[in-house]
């Protein structure tokens, strides 16, 4: 069976709130450390989210 393509990982806010999002993204063309400015509801803020493991 083919290795899937898309992995699932966890965008974990950079303000230290433990919010986070959950998704998905092409291990083959983003092979860096993912990063992108979401909504954190905590802060009610836009901030930072890091990608890190799915535990």
């Amino acid at each position: 069976m083919a290795k899937p393509t898309t992995a699932k990982i966890r965008l974990n806010s950079e303000a230290k709130t433990g919010f986070f999002y959950v998704t998905r993204k092409n291990t083959r063309t983003m092979t860096e450390k993912f990063s992108i400015k979401k909504y954190d509801p905590v802060l009610r803020k836009h901030v930072e989210f890091k990608e890190g493991k799915i535990k």
